[in-house]
């Protein structure tokens, strides 16, 4: 009487969200090897914001508010985009440039775990940049941290979310143009645009034209800069904005929709290679 033979089971092949974690891991690792991406990445928006704050610093028209505080907690979520939405556009297209994409197509890893290894990263960093500007700011313009709960909340929420769309709408323009340089123009481009209509260099918002306020509600940044300046800054500051709130479940709503927006833009032009499909 013989006896069946049992095959060996294979172990199971790991998900899209562990094969997402991995790549965040080597993406962190890959980041923090490249002493002077590191450098520009967090001392530009810094510097930026030092010069531009001593230069603009001066009284509002709210007691206890000065225009650099107006700035610096702008520029702090200013600072967000810069680490997920420049850095993740330009980033991509370089690796495709040199073919670094095209061999990761190679491998078994689906787009997603792509996607979520760059939300990973994004987000460490974007986290340290925070830290690092909000520390400029308490500095140099007596800038405050939130002491409540519900201002921690806040800056958690925005800040995921501002992460998210960021990266995916950087994911996006990535596949733009053909070259790396034609997506740094472009990424820079869109990028300068949106911070003078967003009410990052020019404080308070309500003295840019109200039609540049109304395209520039349309983006994330807008509202990125406003939720942050809910969480930095004192309620009474509230009558510096358009609508004389922070308008926070706006926020939420409009950066939320973003990131469903990047998500199918994403899932819908990312390319491996510079080849038409």
């Amino acid at each position: 009487m013989t006896t069946a033979v049992k095959s060996p089971t294979r172990p199971a092949l790991p998900g899209t969200f562990t094969l997402g974690a991995a790549r965040g891991s080597f993406e962190l690792r890959q980041f923090f090897r490249n002493k002077e991406q590191v450098v520009f990445t967090f001392s530009l928006p810094a510097v930026l914001m030092i010069l531009l704050g001593s230069i603009l610093d001066g009284p509002t028209g709210q007691a206890g508010v000065s225009s650099g505080q107006l700035l610096a907690a702008s520029m702090i979520g200013a600072g967000i985009v810069s680490t997920s939405f420049n850095s993740v556009g330009i980033g991509i297209a370089a690796d495709r440039e040199v073919g670094a994409l095209k061999r990761l197509r190679g491998t078994p890893m689906p787009a997603a775990s792509y996607f979520i290894g760059k939300m990973i990263m994004v987000l460490v960093t974007s986290v340290a940049q925070t830290v690092i500007m909000s520390a400029v700011a308490m500095l140099l313009f007596g800038l405050k941290l939130p002491t409540d709960g519900e201002k921690g909340a806040t800056l958690v929420w925005v800040m995921l979310l501002g992460v998210i769309s960021s990266t995916l709408l950087g994911i996006s323009i990535s596949s733009l143009t053909r070259t790396a340089n034609g997506t740094v123009a472009v990424v820079q481009l869109v990028y300068l645009v949106l911070q003078f209509i967003s009410g990052v260099f020019v404080t308070p918002i309500t003295h840019l034209p109200k039609i540049m306020v109304d395209i520039a509600s349309f983006f994330p940044l807008k509202w990125i800069c406003q939720g942050f300046r809910s969480v930095f800054l004192p309620e009474a500051a509230a009558s510096q904005e358009m609508a004389g709130t922070w308008e926070l479940p706006t926020v939420a709503l409009v950066l939320g929709a973003w990131c469903v927006v990047g998500l199918v833009l994403a899932r819908l032009t990312f390319r491996w290679t510079n080849e038409p499909r």
